[in-house]
């Protein structure tokens, strides 16, 4: 069974892509997020805000695109993403500062 997830396009007011997340990011539905991620070109904003939950495989598919991402995270997903080590390698704001 598929953990719900919902991902939706758009584009920042400077031109730049983002892919607003909602729900869990789990190993049920990381093929989903890489598709999405994926199938955006350039760099992209991946906003977090509503994401409640992140396992090991949904950091997985981060720390594949890495290079082209930069995060907005709630201070609920903040320690998972400095523990992982993604915050070392990306840009990581909070939903006020994106």
């Amino acid at each position: 069974m598929s953990t719900l997830l919902t991902l939706t396009p758009s584009r920042r007011p400077d031109g730049v892509h983002q892919l607003t997340a909602v729900g869990e990011i789990d190993m049920s539905n990381t093929d989903a997020l890489a598709r999405a991620i994926e199938t955006t070109q350039g760099p992209l904003v991946l906003d977090l805000t509503a994401v409640e939950y992140l396992d090991s495989a949904g950091l997985s598919v981060l720390f594949r695109h890495i290079d082209r991402l930069r995060l907005i995270a709630t201070p609920l997903l903040a320690p998972v993403l400095e523990i992982s080590g993604l915050s070392e390698l990306t840009t990581v704001r909070g939903p006020g500062d994106a």
